[in-house]
């Protein structure tokens, strides 16, 4: 068979699979726990105009709480730091250090975010990191660990260390994947004990950490599957080597419950579809992959961490969830601004708010608060900016839609306020909901 005809035949494959489609009855009764609050988003629009992020306080107490318990029930010796890339927003991060977790940070902009918040531990992961980076680490050794990417970035630490007079604690990461991209992430586990013999070297360097981290789990069957390999590379170092690790940091990426959603463009055969048929778009779904109860997460690691690390190891457990911490704590309120036909509006609001043109490919509920209703009716829901890729959705909950009517887009806390941009538009100002009704 030529790559012609595998292709062919791959193509086919595809097209003929189906991705689940999303549960419509559970589907409504998330519109309805929107609607049911209904009063106060109409509320605090009135109070700050659109378009505007919200800012759930109660959602991200919940969502707080839950992974807390849950993780410290199966793993008590735990310390949890929000990973800031996720959601920036200050309030954000304040809310959550309140609820006592430190703060993962991923370059020197969101340390200094971190920094503003007295007394908050910091974990500096990512690569690349910079001189004046690792100097402005050093100048707060007393809260900030960092997390070693590289050889190289392990003697700049040095460096910046030594002129400091500092000695800095630090873990190192490893890569999971030395495939492709990934590769980009720490160092492989096979060089981890010439890491360590490399930083018994460094005069200002406390090495004392392990972290590896996985993106995008639906379920904890990788990271399960690398604690594996991780224990077994504990069994392997030496005893004075084993004595020296104080945490291992098992990394985030757990996905929200609720799962992923996607539009048919965000679905393999829909993709493919695409390609054959461009001219259409948002005819059929939305589609959903399911993911894991943040419960049965946390017994599967927690069960993978006692099996395989603590039987071999004396040490603290970090993790950095992030995601599904913000996920629903932050929604987007718009005004229809213009109907241009029976299935055509334009909102106040534009997708830079988000970033990226995200509801071609990932779907949300579009949420008509001034005529609401949980059936989802067609039509195209668009932003103002000037490009036809600015898609909020291809349906809207509601009787009906027309000029001057708040539509809420919930759920937009992860990986969009982060990723906003001033590209032709102004970005939204933030308010916060708050549980109490006077503060809103």
């Amino acid at each position: 068979m030529d790559n012609l005809d595998f292709l062919m035949n791959r193509a086919g494959e595809i097209l003929r699979r189906q991705t689940p489609l999303l549960d419509r009855e559970k589907l409504a009764a998330y519109v309805q726990s929107f609607l049911s609050r209904r009063d106060a988003f109409l509320a605090i629009t009135r109070r700050h105009g659109s378009p505007l992020y919200i800012l759930d306080e109660p959602a991200l107490f919940d969502r707080a709480y839950r992974f807390s318990e849950a993780f410290q029930r199966e793993i008590p010796r735990i310390n949890l730091f929000y990973a800031l890339k996720s959601n920036h927003h200050p309030a954000i991060a304040s809310r959550l250090a309140g609820c006592g977790m430190g703060l993962d940070v991923s370059s020197g902009l969101e340390l200094q975010t971190a920094l503003a918040i007295p007394d908050v531990p910091i974990i500096f992961s990512g690569p690349g990191k910079t001189l004046p980076e690792l100097a402005l680490a050093v100048a707060h050794a007393d809260r900030v660990t960092v997390l070693i990417d590289s050889f190289g970035e392990l003697a700049r630490l040095e460096q910046a260390a030594s002129a400091a007079g500092a000695t800095m604690s630090a873990g190192v990461r490893l890569t999971n994947d030395e495939r492709g991209l990934w590769r980009k992430f720490g160092i492989p586990p096979a060089d981890l004990e010439r890491f360590m013999t490399d930083a018994d070297s460094c005069a200002h360097v406390m090495l004392c950490g392990l972290q590896f981290h996985s993106s995008w789990n639906m379920d904890p069957e990788r990271q399960v599957a690398f604690i594996s390999r991780l224990g077994e590379l504990m069994g392997q170092l030496p005893a004075h080597r084993r004595t020296q690790i104080t945490f291992i940091d098992i990394g985030g990426g757990y996905w929200p419950e609720a799962g992923e959603w996607l539009q048919e463009a965000g679905t393999p055969e829909g993709r493919l579809r695409q390609c054959l048929q461009p001219e259409t778009f948002g005819t059929s779904g939305p589609y959903g992959y399911p993911s894991t109860p943040i419960d049965l997460f946390a017994e599967r690691l927690g069960r993978a961490v006692k099996a395989e690390l603590h039987s071999r190891i004396d040490c603290r457990i970090f993790a950095e969830p992030g995601r599904w911490l913000c996920h629903d704590a932050m929604h987007i309120l718009l005004t229809v601004i213009d109907k241009k036909g029976d299935d055509l509006v334009i909102t106040d609001g534009a997708t830079n708010a988000i970033g990226w043109e995200r509801f071609e490919t990932d779907y949300f509920p579009v949420i008509n608060l001034s005529r609401p209703d949980r059936q989802e009716r067609p039509g195209l829901v668009l932003g103002s900016l000037c490009t036809p890729h600015d898609v909020w959705g291809y349906g809207y909950y509601g009787t009906d839609i027309q000029p001057g009517d708040i539509l809420l887009m919930p759920s937009q806390g992860a990986y969009t306020y982060s990723l906003r941009q001033n590209f032709i538009k102004p970005v939204p100002e933030t308010a916060v909901l708050s549980a109490a009704p006077d503060q809103i």
